[in-house]
């Protein structure tokens, strides 16, 4: 029987395919119910090595649901989940705790312990999955505060003290604790301003194109669909109804998408960059 460790070997081999790129994450004919309500119905999806993929949905319409069953925070009642080729639902405890390593999660608003500061806060996962001298983790922990962005004295700040960008920034250092081969942000720029949220989006192509990560990312952001994400999944009507490039969403005649993307909200930022990247 082979080892934990040597299936977190193997499992890149095991990963699928498609059109030569490699599907990192990937969910067929999922189906979420709470009681009699069914929230997901037979929804799949996949998400590539290397790429962001932005995921907008109506409010309410499942988005931080799927997030969390991905995660396996929320049951789900059929359907399959595979990450890095490997079926989920057939893990044991040892080989699931190699899977979780390879992620990270910046939830909405953070979700910083307020207790601790952002030093120790980055070091959550560190404590949690793996053993290593104090010395050794508080310099870590260090490296990835500043790779964020953030200035070293904002280590030993306590989330209270921080502005909302660096709230953002901080738990973004504590998803990339581990060196994670996939980031899930939810609402990475809900609550900042326009420039806090360009600044942050930046950061997170920044760090895909530097660590090669792969990002799924919750957002009602039109910029961010727009400037760092190379396709797009809208869920509704319980399933994930289009995917593409945004030049695919302006095309697309599902009445849900076609309000968001070329709608009166719409119009004063998708059109202008449609048709700036027309003219390039």
């Amino acid at each position: 029987m082979a080892t934990a460790e040597e299936d977190q070997t193997e499992a890149p081999r095991a990963a699928e395919t498609e059109n030569g790129r490699e599907i990192v994450l990937s969910a067929e004919g999922v189906t979420v119910r709470f009681g009699t309500t069914t929230v997901l119905e037979n929804l799949s999806l996949d998400v590539y090595r290397g790429e962001i993929l932005g995921f907008v949905g109506a409010s309410g319409s499942g988005k931080s649901v799927l997030l969390r069953t991905i995660l396996g925070l929320v049951r789900k009642q059929a359907g399959t989940i595979r990450m890095f080729g490997r079926d989920l639902a057939e893990l044991d405890d040892a080989e699931r705790m190699l899977i979780d390593m390879r992620q990270g999660v910046l939830f909405q608003h953070g979700a910083l312990f307020s207790a601790l500061t952002v030093l120790e806060n980055v070091q959550v996962p560190m404590r949690e999955y793996i053993d290593l001298p104090k010395k050794l983790m508080d310099e870590l922990a260090l490296l990835k505060i500043e790779l964020v962005g953030l200035p070293r004295e904002a280590a030993n700040k306590f989330p209270s003290e921080l502005s909302g960008g660096m709230i953002k920034r901080a738990a973004l250092a504590r998803a990339l604790a581990l060196d994670p081969d996939i980031v899930f942000l939810d609402e990475p720029t809900s609550g900042l301003d326009p420039i806090g949220a360009a600044e942050f989006d930046e950061l997170v192509a920044k760090m895909r194109d530097t660590m090669g990560l792969t990002v799924y990312m919750v957002t009602h952001d039109l910029d961010s669909l727009l400037t760092v994400c190379d396709r797009i999944a809208v869920l509704g009507k319980k399933r994930v109804l289009v995917h593409g490039t945004v030049e695919d969403m302006m095309k697309s005649e599902e009445p849900w998408v076609k309000s968001y993307f070329r709608g009166k909200r719409a119009r004063q930022v998708v059109r202008p960059a449609a048709r700036m990247k027309e003219d390039s």
